[in-house]
């Protein structure tokens, strides 16, 4: 072999080897920029803790330094439902020759009334007839629940009655109130409406006390005599009937009575 082949070889190995420095050199380059650009701060300063600082819980200095905000509670509407004859000495309502009253009746529908309407996200008060709070009361919907007479009339004594009321500054609001109960409760309850709405309905005299924007409405829910089996043995059903009322006028939903108009 000749020094000029030689001379020749040992060119092209230089320039195989330089080619590969090279290429190091450039991916090296490549991968720090790389490492520099997608690393988090506390990496490249500080790198003998950063590490650490990630997975340790921070010092109680730290926590007294950090803010993390405070969960409020949103305010909840409240609805006010008056439990008829309640609350008064030697007052049960209405009451039938075998001992059962009004007022069992009443607070049997009310409290279930308050169960449901708390299960929809509602504040709901159980007001007695003389409770001090119905001063001033200020709520979405007020509705005071009662029973009919035990006594038979005639066989046209049955049914429920629902009254507005007169005390009000908002007048639409207090009617809409009505549309909306006595809809729901004549859809639920299959009871027919009893027409024969007293003054001492409209001009109910929690209806004097409470605040005038407070819509307010009472209902006779049905008779003990006539309608007994519906209100003693099916409560639940009485209470649905008035709470999908409430929520009807809560939710602004369509009050058209089911098959009729309003009387």
């Amino acid at each position: 072999m000749s020094n000029k082949e030689t001379n020749s070889e040992i060119s092209g190995e230089r320039l195989h080897i330089f080619r590969h420095i090279t290429w190091i050199f450039l991916n090296a380059a490549l991968i720090a920029t790389m490492f520099t650009i997608f690393t988090p701060l506390g990496l490249t300063m500080g790198f003998g803790n950063g590490i650490e600082d990630i997975f340790s819980p921070p010092s109680a200095a730290e926590q007294g330094n950090q803010f993390f905000p405070t969960p409020t509670n949103r305010p909840r509407p409240l609805i006010g439902i008056v439990v008829g004859h309640w609350g008064r000495q030697d007052d049960f309502g209405a009451v039938c020759p075998d001992g059962l009253t009004e007022l069992d009746v009443n607070k049997e529908v009310a409290s279930r009334v308050q169960e449901a309407l708390r299960s929809e996200g509602f504040d709901v008060d159980l007001l007695k007839e003389n409770d001090e709070r119905l001063t001033g009361y200020k709520a979405i919907a007020l509705v005071s629940i009662h029973a009919d007479s035990c006594v038979f009339y005639n066989l046209e004594a049955t049914g429920f009655k629902v009254a507005a009321a007169m005390a009000t500054a908002r007048p639409d609001k207090a009617n809409r109130l009505v549309s909306c109960v006595y809809s729901r409760y004549t859809e639920v309850t299959q009871l027919p409406y009893h027409a024969g709405v007293t003054d001492d309905m409209s001009s109910y005299h929690a209806f004097e006390e409470i605040h005038t924007d407070t819509a307010a409405v009472i209902i006779e829910t049905g008779f003990l005599n006539l309608d007994r089996q519906i209100l003693v043995q099916h409560p639940d059903v009485i209470a649905d009937g008035i709470a999908k009322g409430i929520l009807c006028y809560v939710r602004n939903e369509d009050a058209s009575p089911p098959n009729e108009s309003l009387p």
